[in-house]
């Protein structure tokens, strides 16, 4: 079978598929337009693809022999599931356990950033605008205490009320279905959404993406919030009005904002690149070697299963 890997991945994860397939392979982490996609995927059987690929019913239709897409990552919004479906191509995603723990750990580390002004204090650091320790510079919010909203309780959302309790802190959440099992582990608050998006010192977004969830976060919701609340999402894009928080965020409506993703990922709303109020991370969220090598034996493991003749373990439609 003839596979296109359009992105670079893990040196062991592709010396097993060089075993299994014949591979053409995009060794860089630049990406290819759509259109270099398109032709390159022309004769191949098998795709794998990172979550930033938009594979949609051109590119899917470029290649008469395509049988199987594997997406690098556990979400598969960027691929046309159900014209997949149509056509009888299995798509399968890569779920990973330390994929939670890491997202979690990343979505902490912008919260106590933004709290702590950690990202605008190196910047005047480095501006030499440091002038010794003085006590009323450059101060910033602790965590203990404060109350952290979360929106999604998921593995990830979990995974993050489980640090922010051994911070001491507050936890509110919203999620479709309420984890009462959860609550009887750790001191988790479930209240309804506008609730914990108007009680929140800091409102954490951990939804999974679906049209219902687009713009989740936008006027009114940032309206709802306090005045001194920090924004965190570390979840999709679309999931927040990116006009609607970038104009929030100069009229201090909210006190702040650490984003990981962005509506029209990789651009950013240019407003937002001037503010000193927000953090733009280009998408950590599960960036670690212990996540990304995770990911990538499941992402192989779907190949080489469907290969084999068998179901890929992670198949989604």
């Amino acid at each position: 079978m003839k596979l296109l890997i359009t992105s670079e991945i893990p040196e062991n994860i592709y010396k097993e598929l060089e075993e299994n397939f014949e591979i053409t392979y995009h060794d860089s982490n630049i990406p290819l337009s759509h259109d270099e996609i398109k032709e390159k995927i022309k004769g191949h059987d098998a795709l794998l693809c990172p979550l930033s690929d938009k594979i949609d019913k051109d590119i899917i239709d470029s290649s008469e022999n395509l049988k199987i897409i594997a997406n690098y990552g556990a979400g598969f919004d960027n691929i046309d599931i159900n014209y997949a479906r149509e056509k009888g191509i299995v798509v399968t995603n890569a779920p990973a356990p330390a994929s939670a723990v890491s997202t979690a750990e990343l979505t902490f580390g912008l919260m106590l950033a933004a709290a702590r002004k950690i990202v605008s204090g190196d910047k005047v650091t480095r501006a030499g605008e440091f002038y010794g320790w003085r006590p009323t510079f450059y101060l910033g919010s602790q965590l203990e205490g404060k109350t952290l909203g979360i929106i999604g309780l998921g593995n990830i959302g979990k995974n993050l009320a489980k640090r922010a309790c051994a911070f001491g802190m507050k936890v509110l959440y919203y999620s479709r279905n309420r984890k009462e099992d959860f609550e009887k582990e750790f001191p988790v608050i479930y209240k309804d959404k506008d609730y914990v998006i108007a009680n929140s010192d800091f409102l954490s977004l951990h939804t999974a993406y679906v049209d219902e969830v687009h713009h989740m976060i936008s006027t009114k919701e940032l309206e709802m919030m306090k005045d001194s609340a920090i924004l965190i999402n570390a979840s999709r894009g679309p999931v927040v009005d990116e006009e609607a928080l970038a104009d929030a965020l100069i009229n201090k409506t909210i006190a702040g904002a650490a984003l990981d993703v962005y509506e029209f990922e990789p651009k950013v709303n240019e407003k937002l690149l001037d503010l000193d109020n927000v953090i733009l991370a280009p998408h950590l969220g599960n960036a670690t070697f212990e996540a990304r090598l995770e990911m990538g034996e499941n992402a192989k493991d779907n190949l080489i299963q469907f290969k084999n003749g068998e179901t890929p373990k992670n198949k989604v439609n």
